[in-house]
């Protein structure tokens, strides 16, 4: 398969539209011999449209966000940029201090989006305090959470401007479907995207026979029908991460991919959906 439809956007609470397929950097940047294959994935990305990318402080203790800002280099206004903070960094200096330090590593002057990674001890209040002092000063543009439950998200939006949240970035895929009972639901009802981390289960549900049967018929990988089970979802985007750009070209065509209404009888079957609350599962 070929990637050949233009991508897909979905609006953030402000209007802004963020492309559905991005590209994730989780375990990027901890093998050096690696590295030039990662860059060059990334810019391959980039070159196909997949300009959302994600990173994080904690991943590679920074290295990773160092190598985002080698990739994007002199192509940054082209990036719609990603970063978390870590819940031991949440409190209002600590805010400031680590969103400075990841801007340092990325080469930066701001980010277009910066999430809390999980919740702490920290309280919410603020967090979110200190993000809307960055934004105000121009640092971030949007900001989000990570790992949020649905109850999470009903105390954040109880707070003054927690209504802003941009985004929660949460684990989904066809052997995680456990937000579809209440917190899809949830995010649906008040505008609120999902952005689905680990669309693949980190490869460990492609060997499944279901899937490798579906990909064959449609003369797909079993991964482009994983990406494309979890980008038919309304209010969803998602952003696998690939290490080679070879990769890169195999996710950007899982949106040249739709699945049947059998298709998608079939997976609900071998992956069954949610019954009753599940407490969000995270990787």
């Amino acid at each position: 398969m070929t990637g050949t439809t233009t991508i897909p956007t979905l609006p953030l609470p402000s209007g802004e539209r963020v492309p559905v397929l991005g590209q994730g950097t989780w375990r990027m940047a901890e093998d050096p011999r690696r590295r030039a294959d990662e860059i060059a994935a990334l810019r391959a990305g980039l070159d196909l449209g997949l300009r959302l990318i994600d990173t994080a402080e904690m991943y590679a203790d920074g290295a990773a966000e160092e190598l985002v800002a080698e990739a994007t280099q002199g192509r940054r206004d082209e990036v719609f940029l990603v970063s978390k903070v870590l819940p031991g960094n949440a409190s209002r200096q600590g805010v400031l201090r680590a969103c400075e330090r990841s801007l340092r590593r990325l080469r930066t002057d701001r980010l277009d989006l910066y999430l809390l990674h999980w919740r702490g001890q920290t309280p919410l209040a603020e967090t979110l305090g200190a993000f809307e002092e960055l934004r105000r000063a121009g640092l971030i543009r949007h900001w989000g959470v990570s790992n949020f439950d649905t109850a999470d998200m009903g105390e954040l939006a109880a707070l003054s401007g927690g209504g802003a949240v941009a985004t929660n970035q949460v684990l989904y895929n066809l052997t995680r479907r456990g937000i579809e009972y209440d917190l899809l639901p949830w995010c649906w009802e008040r505008g609120v995207p999902v952005m689905a981390y680990s669309p693949v289960e980190q490869g460990r549900l492609l060997g499944h026979r279901v899937l490798a049967g579906i990909a064959r018929e449609h003369g797909a990988t079993p991964a482009q029908v994983a990406l494309a089970w979890v980008l038919r979802q309304p209010g969803v985007m998602t952003i696998p991460k690939a290490g080679t750009a070879a990769h890169v070209r195999e996710n950007r065509a899982a949106l040249d991919l739709r699945l049947t209404d059998a298709d998608l009888a079939a997976l609900d079957r071998a992956f069954a959906g949610p019954t009753r609350p599940v407490p969000l599962e995270v990787l």
